[in-house]
């Protein structure tokens, strides 16, 4: 896309460990998410996508380590999507489409800045 920048779209969510889903929730929500990197692989919007897990380490300003990822008010990072759009108003029109909305959570649209 020419003239376009690009930007990242952050997928927050609050997990509920207590409640899963089951295999048919599961499959739909496969299905909605692949629906949706599909539709902008097609449009040449996507860059780079990935899901996060659960598992992971925290590291402190003083270097000291904890198991776990940041909770911060219940809420995690699932994941994120890189697009290319020519706007900022356009970046959060891709993140309205997303299924995290769905499923209660919510997206953070950010500008990226090339390093």
């Amino acid at each position: 896309m020419k003239d376009s920048k690009e930007f990242m779209l952050l997928f927050r969510f609050q997990p509920d460990f207590n409640n899963q889903p089951t295999q048919e929730e599961l499959d739909a929500m496969n299905q909605q998410w692949g629906s949706f990197f599909g539709k902008l692989a097609i449009q040449e919007k996507l860059v780079s996508t990935h899901r996060l897990g659960f598992e992971g380490m925290l590291i402190a300003t003083d270097k000291k380590t904890s198991d776990g990822i940041n909770m911060d008010g219940g809420n995690t990072l699932g994941g994120y999507v890189i697009v290319k759009a020519h706007s900022m108003e356009e970046a959060v029109e891709i993140g309205k489409e997303s299924p995290i909305l769905l499923m209660g959570g919510n997206v953070e649209v950010r500008s990226t800045i090339p390093m």
